[in-house]
């Protein structure tokens, strides 16, 4: 991995349920590094095209220009050297475990290193390699949208089909917008689960 002289790095992450702003704040955070005239990169997983194949966009239409990779390997190898002096990941919850060790030998390296992502599931389950992210992070943001039930504050992610809420045991990972998804607070917040399921997780 290309190197950079020894620095102070960090790790930031940006977390929240779908349409919280978690994207838009991470657009605003490269963008003001590039107006101080900082090196900036920005990556996201390529099995996340909603609204652009490689653009980081926002679900009010804010967009900054990324990568599009597959996985943490795929990122690392595009990696210029010398290495820049921010590196911005968004949808961090889709990548795999290897991720949370590049970034971390980034930050070691003096990058500032800026990451986005969902922190829990359609479950209300912690989301693939963010709890460890978080616990790593020098710097936690966790943003709320609006519970469109009855206002609230949402922390949480609905996932939908057709109208109705998903079942706990549909795949964790299914791309998707509106149609699919909805922020919800916890007492809106809806999992289907087979009454001898939810009988067995009360004993």
């Amino acid at each position: 991995m290309p190197h950079l002289p020894l620095h102070a790095g960090w790790i930031e992450v940006v977390v929240g349920p779908m349409f919280s702003g978690k994207s838009e704040e991470l657009i605003r955070r490269v963008k003001r590094a590039l107006i101080a005239g900082q090196t900036v990169m920005v990556f996201k997983p390529r099995l996340d095209d909603r609204y652009h194949a490689s653009d980081v966009v926002s679900h009010d239409g804010k967009r900054i220009e990324a990568l599009s990779v597959a996985d943490s390997s795929e990122l690392s190898r595009n990696l210029p050297n010398p290495l820049p002096e921010v590196v911005a990941v968004d949808e961090a919850q889709f990548f795999d475990p290897g991720l949370v060790k590049l970034l971390l030998e980034l930050a070691h390296q003096g990058v500032r290193v800026i990451v986005g992502g969902l922190d829990m599931d359609f479950r209300a389950e912690p989301f693939g390699i963010m709890p460890e992210l978080l616990a790593r992070a020098e710097y936690i943001e966790k943003l709320t949208a609006v519970c469109p039930v009855c206002g609230a504050p949402a922390t949480r992610t609905q996932r939908l089909v057709n109208g109705q809420p998903a079942r706990f045991d549909d795949p964790v990972i299914l791309v998707g917008a509106h149609e699919a998804y909805e922020p919800r607070c916890r007492k809106c917040h809806v999992v289907v689960r087979e009454p001898s399921r939810a009988l067995s997780d009360r004993l």
